[in-house]
């Protein structure tokens, strides 16, 4: 698969799972913190960690499904973008205290679960 069409591929994917999941976040939790930024973030992390510890730590991937997967998917459905502006308007809400928890938990779920999902990916 030509390197950009599968980038192309992915992202566009990545990017309407991300709407997905940030819609049916604010259906399950309404509020005011950025579950759905927390869920596609942490998903995110997840999946990469997997495919990493499947199939790139081992040396044994098509760079196209790295294209795909890695670039296309997993950068179109996190936002760390998305992420800062929503952080910013929690402040600017002074909502100081969401604003905090929201950078802690994305941090420290998003990094577990990039370690769980290397460990994960190196079982398979």
């Amino acid at each position: 698969m030509n390197t950009i069409v599968a980038i192309f591929i992915g992202g566009g994917l990545g990017s309407v799972a991300r709407f997905y999941t940030g819609k049916w976040m604010q259906l399950l939790i309404p509020g005011t913190f950025p579950y759905g930024t927390l869920a596609s973030n942490s998903i995110s992390s997840l999946i990469l960690g997997v495919f990493l510890g499947a199939t790139l730590l081992n040396g044994s991937t098509d760079s196209s499904w790295r294209y795909f997967i890695a670039i296309g998917f997993c950068g179109g459905y996190s936002t760390f973008s998305t992420f800062t502006a929503e952080t910013f308007e929690l402040l600017k809400s002074d909502l100081v205290a969401v604003a905090i928890g929201n950078i802690a938990v994305n941090l420290i779920a998003t990094l577990i679960l990039f370690g769980a999902g290397i460990w994960l990916g190196k079982q398979l």
